[in-house]
C-alpha cells in the first residue's frame, strides 16, 4: 500500500512510475538476496577532494620549473597515475569483499617475495634498495606490504573472534605476522614498520581485544622495534668500517705509483651518519635562529614555507620555497600546501583525512560481519596514519623520514596502492552494509561462506 501511494505521488509530481518504483525502499530482491547499496558517497567525495588538491599542489611544487623551462612532463606523469588510481577505485568498488579475503595470503606472500627481491636486486632510491623497475615505472613493494598486512590481519582476527574479542591465538599469530612483515620493510625506513604496528593495534582495538593483551603486544612491539634498530645500526657500522678499509687499501695502491691524494671517507657513510644526526637534531629541536646545515636543511625550509603561508596563504603557483626544498612535490608537499593555503588550508586538509576515518567507522558499525568491518577500519587507519606521520615530519614533531602524503604526493606506487585501498573501502560500503531486517541479514549470510559469518564485534558490543 505504501509503495502504491508512493507511485501515485511520484506520478502526480510528473515523474514516470518506473522511476518511482526504482526509488521504492527494498531490503531484498525477489530471490531473497540483499539489494546492494551504492558505494558510499562521502568516501567518494573525500577521495575526489584529495585528487583535486593533489593536482593543484604538485603543480604548485613544480611551478618554478614550469615557469622557467615550460616543462609539464612531471605534472602530466602524476596526473596519469591519478587517472590510473581512479580507474582502480571504480574497478575494486564492484568486487565483493569476500574475494579480498580469499586472496589475502596469496597477496601477502607475493608482497614479501617482492620486498626481498627489491632489497637485493632492486634499484636505489635515496640510497636504499627499495624499488623494482617495471618498464618506465618503479614499483616499491614496501607500500604494497601495508595493504597486504591489513588484509591478512582482518582475515586472522575474523577467524579468531570469540565472545571476549580476538582470541589469544589470534593475537599471537597477528603479532608474529606484524613482526615478520615489519622487519621485511625496515631497511626501507623504520617509519613503515611503525605504521604497520599502529595499524595492527587499531585493528586489535576494533576487534574487541582485551586491554591486557593489547598491552603485551605493545611491549613486544617496543622490544621488536628496539632490536631492529640495534641490528640495523650494527650492520651499518660494519658496512662503514668495511668501506673505510677498502678505501684505505685503494689509497695505498695509488700511492705505490707515486700519486698521492686525500680521500674523504665521510662521504661514503652519509646515510648512516645522517640518520643519527636527524634523530639528534629532532631531540634538540629546530629553532628560528639556528644556522641551516645539511642535517636541518629540509626541516628549516619546510618551516620557512609554512611561515610564509601564515594564516591564509599565497595561493598555488606563488611558492617561495618549492625551488629550495628537496622533494617538495612528495615528502614535503604538506609544507607547500600550508604555504599556498595558509594555516586554514592545512587544518582543512587534516579534517578531511579525519573525516575518512570517521566515515569508515560509521560504515563499519553498520556491517553485520567481522571481516568487512575490520577491513574498512584497517584501510582507513592505514591511510590516515600515514597522512598524520607525513604532517608530523614536515612540522618537526617526528624525525625526518620519507613518507608520502596519501593521494597528494607525487609517487606512482603510493597512489596506486592507496587507490586500491579506497576501492576496497567502497566495496565494503556496497556489499557489507545491509538493513537490520532479519531476512536481509539472513540473505547476506547465505551469500557468504560459513567461515566469513563471524559477527561484527562492534555490533555485538552494542547489543545488536
Amino acid at each position: 500500500m505504501a509503495n502504491s501511494e508512493l507511485l501515485i505521488r511520484e506520478t502526480i509530481d510528473g515523474r514516470p512510475a518506473e522511476e518511482a518504483q526504482k526509488k521504492a525502499p527494498r531490503s531484498k530482491n525477489d530471490k531473497g538476496s540483499p539489494v546492494h547499496n551504492k558505494p558510499d558517497k562521502y568516501i567518494w567525495g573525500i577521495y575526489i577532494f584529495l585528487l583535486v588538491v593533489s593536482i593543484i599542489e604538485v603543480y604548485s611544487a613544480s611551478s618554478t620549473v614550469i615557469k622557467t623551462e615550460n616543462v609539464y612532463v612531471p605534472l602530466w606523469d602524476h596526473i596519469k597515475f591519478l587517472i590510473a588510481g581512479f580507474v582502480l577505485v571504480c574497478l575494486f568498488q564492484n568486487i565483493h569483499y569476500k574475494f579480498f579475503r580469499n586472496f589475502a595470503w596469496i597477496f601477502a606472500i607475493i608482497c614479501l617475495v617482492l620486498v626481498i627481491y627489491a632489497s637485493h636486486f632492486g634499484v636505489r632510491i635515496n640510497d636504499a634498495m627499495r624499488a623494482i623497475p617495471i618498464g618506465g615505472f618503479t614499483l616499491q613493494p614496501a607500500e604494497m606490504m601495508k595493504l597486504a598486512l591489513v588484509l591478512v590481519l582482518a582475515k586472522i582476527m575474523q577467524q579468531n573472534q570469540r565472545d571476549g574479542g580476538v582470541s589469544t591465538k589470534g593475537v599471537i599469530i597477528s603479532a608474529i605476522l606484524v613482526g615478520i612483515m615489519g622487519m621485511s620493510v625496515y631497511q626501507n625506513g623504520a617509519t613503515n614498520m611503525a605504521l604497520m604496528m599502529v595499524v595492527s593495534l587499531s585493528m586489535f582495538i576494533i576487534g574487541g581485544t582485551q586491554s591486557r593483551k593489547i598491552f603485551i603486544v605493545v611491549l613486544c612491539y617496543v622490544v621488536l622495534g628496539g632490536g631492529a634498530y640495534l641490528i640495523k645500526e650494527s650492520a651499518d657500522d660494519d658496512n662503514a668500517f668495511a668501506k673505510v678499509q677498502a678505501e684505505e687499501q685503494q689509497m695505498h695502491r695509488v700511492e705505490g705509483y707515486g700519486i698521492q691524494y686525500q680521500i674523504n671517507t665521510t662521504g661514503k657513510i652519509d646515510r648512516h651518519d645522517m640518520r643519527r644526526e636527524r634523530i639528534r637534531m629532532w631531540l634538540k629541536g629546530v629553532h628560528p635562529g639556528d644556522t641551516v646545515t645539511d642535517a636541518n636543511y629540509q626541516v628549516k625550509h619546510a618551516h620557512y614555507a609554512m611561515a610564509h603561508g601564515f594564516i591564509t596563504g599565497n595561493l598555488p603557483g606563488n611558492s617561495r620555497e618549492s625551488s629550495r626544498l628537496p622533494l617538495a612535490f612528495s615528502d614535503y608537499i604538506y609544507s607547500i600546501i600550508v604555504e599556498d593555503w595558509g594555516l586554514v588550508g592545512g587544518i582543512v586538509l587534516l579534517i578531511f583525512y579525519l573525516l575518512l576515518v570517521a566515515r569508515a567507522g560509521y560504515v563499519a558499525s553498520k556491517c553485520h560481519r567481522a571481516f568487512p568491518a575490520l577491513l574498512i577500519m584497517g584501510l582507513a587507519v592505514m591511510i590516515v596514519a600515514q597522512a598524520l606521520v607525513h604532517m608530523c615530519i614536515v612540522t618537526g614533531v617526528l624525525p625526518v623520514s620519507g613518507q608520502p602524503l596519501p593521494f597528494i604526493s607525487k609517487g606512482g606506487t603510493s597512489i596506486i596502492i592507496m587507490s586500491v585501498a579506497v576501492g576496497m573501502m567502497l566495496s565494503v560500503s556496497r556489499f557489507a552494509v545491509v538493513s537490520n531486517d532479519r531476512k536481509a541479514v539472513n540473505a547476506e549470510s547465505r551469500e557468504l561462506p560459513k567461515e566469513m559469518q563471524t559477527m561484527n564485534p562492534m555490533r555485538v558490543g552494542n547489543g545488536k
